[in-house]
């Protein structure tokens, strides 16, 4: 929904939550009405969290969202982490007394509109797919902002000095399912089963992913072609654009084609894995659509460093190389990761917050293709333990080691003792960290602390030259 900020003039007006995304929402607009009074709504427990001093313009609501929660209010920030589908009843009760809910993301946009704006999103790579292009862009001479779910608020960006030429966006499932705008180009990487929990159920989450670019909400859309189940979702699109179609730019293995020229192999470069490569070429795509050929940029390529806790290098000892895959949350991503350090010997950690992820596919590809070892933890470790002894029980030979421990500490230490000593320790769990830690990042910078190293620079630059 477009609501323009003229309309928040004379509207009594809430943010509803207070993370990063809200705490960005509420400095744009006291930026532009610094005598306003804002509405805060909170649950009690993350009211204890806050404290905002007795500030006579902020007026906190403290309460489990009922349905006079909104009542006051005409309009509502809603926060992207807050799934909508579990307050339908309070927000059509609201809707229909005349609130009327707003994105960051929304509010963003409408202030965009002529802008070359790049929206990236996917269940896998889309952080390191946007941080590429903008890397891309940025090696064309043209300045470039990379904002969105890969750490820089939208809102904190609103009119950078001087002007981008290109902003490259990254927006979660929880943006694209408050997406209002629309992009020059919107990138769907793939589709898989991801955050159940907050859409729903596999088709919603599949049609909150295609917000982005469906029925003309893109001036043009970039997509997987080798990717069934996003193609079959992905026919409301218009103007389409495909990489990996062999006709385009593809993957082949861990290298880069463009038709039938092979243009880059991923082993020149600090990137690795097949799914790299398809990031390689969807990134590939979006910087020619734009007139941009990526065959005079290749140095960008060979020079990009992985992100932080994407199969990214912590340090190796006795022989021994750990690699930190805290990003990957769903159990294809595992796959992915286990694929790209074949064939070495890999002891890998699994587990973390359940969700209700099936496992049974992750365990018939073990079986087929088993690593070294597998340590499962957390949560839903005790199902994946027996979904994947099950798979394995009938191995004769090649039957990796299986193990279940509760904590991250005590799989660092079970796979210090099971791993070769030419092999991998990969934490790559498949699931998210909430159950022992507050985000991925954190999980990440613990698995590299117990493994015995030094935490590196988690920085991400959004303004570039």
């Amino acid at each position: 929904m477009h609501i323009s900020l003229e309309a928040f003039v004379m509207r009594k007006v809430a943010i509803w939550g207070y993370g990063q995304e809200g705490q960005a929402a509420l400095r744009f607009l006291r930026g532009i009405f610094p005598e306003k009074k804002f509405g805060v709504i909170l649950t009690p427990a993350e009211a204890a969290s806050w404290d905002f001093g007795n500030d006579p313009l902020i007026e906190v609501v403290a309460e489990e969202v009922q349905a006079g929660t909104f009542g006051p209010y005409q309009i509502v920030v809603k926060s992207p982490g807050i799934s909508p589908y579990k307050h339908t009843r309070a927000m059509e009760w609201a809707h229909f007394r005349g609130t009327r809910f707003i994105s960051g993301t929304t509010m963003w946009f409408a202030q965009h509109r002529n802008d070359k704006t790049i929206v990236i999103t996917g269940t896998k790579g889309k952080s390191t797919t946007s941080a590429l292009t903008a890397a891309l862009l940025r090696a064309t001479g043209a300045r470039t902002v990379l904002a969105g779910n890969i750490g820089l608020p939208l809102l904190d960006v609103m009119e950078p000095q001087p002007e981008p030429d290109y902003w490259v966006i990254e927006l979660s499932s929880y943006q694209a399912a408050d997406f209002g705008g629309h992009p020059a180009i919107a990138a769907v990487l793939n589709l898989s089963p991801e955050h159940l929990d907050w859409h729903g159920d596999e088709e919603t989450y599949y049609r909150d992913k295609l917000k982005v670019c469906i029925h003309g909400n893109a001036d043009l859309t970039v997509l997987n072609g080798a990717d069934a189940r996003l193609m079959a979702h992905a026919e409301g699109s218009e103007r389409q654009v495909l990489f990996n179609d062999r006709h385009a730019w593809h993957s082949r293995g861990a290298q880069v084609w463009h038709a039938d020229e092979h243009v880059i192999d991923l082993t020149e470069t600090h990137l690795a894995g097949a799914h790299n490569a398809s990031n390689v070429a969807a990134a590939f795509t979006i910087v020619e659509a734009f007139g941009h050929d990526p065959r005079t940029l290749l140095q960008a390529v060979r020079e990009f460093k992985p992100l932080p806790h994407r199969l990214s290098h912590v340090g190796s000892s006795h022989g021994v190389t750990w690699i930190d895959d805290s990003i990957a949350t769903t159990p294809e991503a595992t796959l992915a990761a286990l694929r790209s350090l074949a064939p070495r010997p890999v002891v890998v950690l699994v587990g973390g917050f359940d969700r209700g992820l099936d496992w049974g596919e992750f365990a018939r590809q073990i079986a087929a293709e088993p690593p070294h070892a597998l340590i499962a933890m957390g949560q839903n470790g005790p199902r994946i333990h027996a979904q994947i002894e099950d798979a394995i029980g009938p191995l004769a030979e090649h039957r990796p080691a299986l193990k279940l421990v509760e904590t991250l500490e005590e799989a660092v230490a079970a796979a210090r003792h099971l791993v070769p000593a030419d092999g991998v320790v990969l934490l790559s769990p498949g699931a998210p960290s909430f159950d022992q830690f507050r985000d991925y990042a954190e999980r990440g910078r613990a698995f590299a602390q117990l493994g015995g190293f030094a935490i590196a620079d988690e920085h991400i630059e959004g303004l570039g030259s």
